[in-house]
């Protein structure tokens, strides 16, 4: 059995991986690992490790490194502690092969802990752009640090290329999160309000928003300007999700609350709706508003319109549904009532998701259970100037 150790540490990324923790169990020749850490072992942020187990999956290793402040000089103690702790649970571990998504520093320290340890990475999601986030950086250094990978579309596959890695190694999947739409049956209207304990009989936008970590301090003045601007709409509910363990983020989620308190006749924040419910709820409502990257990836296949606000997913390939809109209550405003255009709306009826590829999870099991790892470590620099037919 080959042991495949996947890593999470937030629930919007375990909601990506989950079918692909799910086929591995089903799978003849794979072992499945689950190494847990981040803020789903947080009970101010929802101790979202119960839901990963209520689930069917057995968690083999927590890592609790949430012990210091969202300040930057606090995250930097973070990722301290976490690449010691990743360590030693790897090595307790001992897997064939570790999966990680995306670009969060808890991702890049365990990338640099099995890059220490000669344990091979494969990569969920690298070749992307997100310019106004320190993710960005993250994200490359995973990259180089990872010897398989799966991007989400042709263009991220040629930029991992273009990071000289191997194109043998480098498989066009598509997104998880949009194959989750096609296959996760969703809730109706009605089953979704009495889940959420909130009425949903009026329209309602689902909103998120991060801190802009390359940003000084924005995330308050920022915030203010998008509740602002959701004034303007007093006929539409509001369904927030809280931030992440992001710096700034609990800025953000002590302003939702204070916010939801003042509003809560048509306002309600939720720490996590887990898959179903957040997807029911993204088909749903009239669009998806802040700066989370399902608003980019997931929300065009629901022919959702997305109102993108600032600089966090500056650089990511766009369907023609995502409206971009700067930081200040009058640009958001201007978009939402674009978004809310019964014409723009049934346009996006004849638009498609870039992302959208068939049996995405299927596909990186598949090459999980395949793919040769005897040398794998030793990759040399693949040079575009010496392979030009590339």
């Amino acid at each position: 059995m080959r042991k495949i150790c996947i890593f999470t540490s937030t629930r919007a990324e375990w909601g990506l991986l989950q079918g692909v923790a799910k086929q591995i169990q089903q799978s003849a020749i794979l072992q499945l690992q689950l190494l847990v850490s981040g803020s789903h072992l947080s009970v101010t942020l929802g101790m979202t490790v119960d839901e990963i187990e209520a689930g069917g999956f057995p968690v083999d290793e927590r890592v609790d490194i949430l012990k210091f402040d969202d300040r930057p000089v606090g995250i930097c103690k973070v990722m301290g502690l976490a690449l010691g702790s990743y360590g030693e649970a790897l090595t307790r571990l001992a897997p064939d092969l570790l999966v990680i998504l995306g670009d969060r520093y808890e991702s890049f320290c365990i990338a640099a802990s099995a890059h220490v340890l000669g344990i091979p990475i494969a990569h969920i999601h690298g070749g992307e752009l997100t310019e106004g986030a320190v993710d960005e950086a993250f994200r490359h250094s995973i990259t180089k640090m990872s010897q398989v990978h799966f991007p989400a579309c042709a263009k991220y596959r040629q930029r991992i290329i273009q990071l000289g890695e191997n194109p043998d190694h480098i498989f066009n999947v598509g997104a998880l999160g949009v194959e989750n739409i096609r296959k996760v049956p969703v809730m109706e209207r009605d089953e979704l309000s009495l889940s959420i304990e909130f009425p949903l009989d009026n329209p309602f936008f689902l909103v998120t928003f991060h801190p802009v970590t390359l940003e000084d301090s924005t995330a308050g003045s920022q915030l203010d300007e998008l509740f602002a601007a959701l004034e303007r709409f007093p006929e539409h509910r509001v369904l927030f999700t809280k931030a992440n363990a992001d710096t700034d983020g609990q800025i953000i989620n002590e302003r939702l609350d204070a916010y939801v308190a003042l509003n809560s006749d048509r306002c309600l924040a939720v720490t996590s709706l887990g898959l179903t419910r957040y997807l029911s709820a993204m088909k749903l409502c009239s669009a998806v508003i802040g700066n989370s990257s399902s608003g980019i990836l997931e929300a065009p296949s629901f022919y959702v319109p997305t109102v993108n606000i600032g600089d966090r997913q500056k650089g990511r390939v766009r369907a023609q549904s995502i409206l971009d809109c700067s930081p200040d209550r009058l640009s958001i405003q201007n978009e939402i009532s674009r978004a809310l255009n019964p014409e723009f709306v049934l346009g996006l009826k004849n638009s498609c998701n870039p992302f959208e590829i068939a049996d995405t999870a299927s596909s990186i099991v598949s090459s999980l259970e395949s793919i040769e790892l005897t040398g794998i470590l030793k990759k040399p620099f693949f040079d575009l100037v010496e392979n030009s037919h590339v």
